[in-house]
């Protein structure tokens, strides 16, 4: 195994977890936006009114995306053990 193979295994790792955060990530950046502006626009400052939205909307996305996340996780898991034997040599 030399250092390319290494770099390849590393840079397609955080490929693949980028891709899987990204859609919970763009959720709570949206909800969290949009309740930043409302909170803004009518001055109510409730710390709670930020928070619990955004968990409402993260449980919604692992609901929606939880099935494609484990997809693609199990996936790059499964190519990873598949070619173990060639990247021992």
């Amino acid at each position: 195994m030399n250092t390319g193979v290494v770099i390849d295994i590393g840079r397609e790792a955080l490929t693949v977890a980028l891709k899987v955060a990204s859609p919970l990530l763009a959720v709570a950046l949206g909800v969290g936006l949009l309740i930043s502006i409302f909170q803004a626009t009518t001055q109510i400052q409730e710390q709670t009114l930020s928070f619990v939205p955004k968990i409402v909307a993260i449980l919604i996305s692992l609901i929606l995306f939880g099935p494609w996340m484990l997809t693609t996780l199990v996936n790059y898991t499964q190519r990873l053990f598949l070619n173990i034997n060639n990247f021992i040599k």
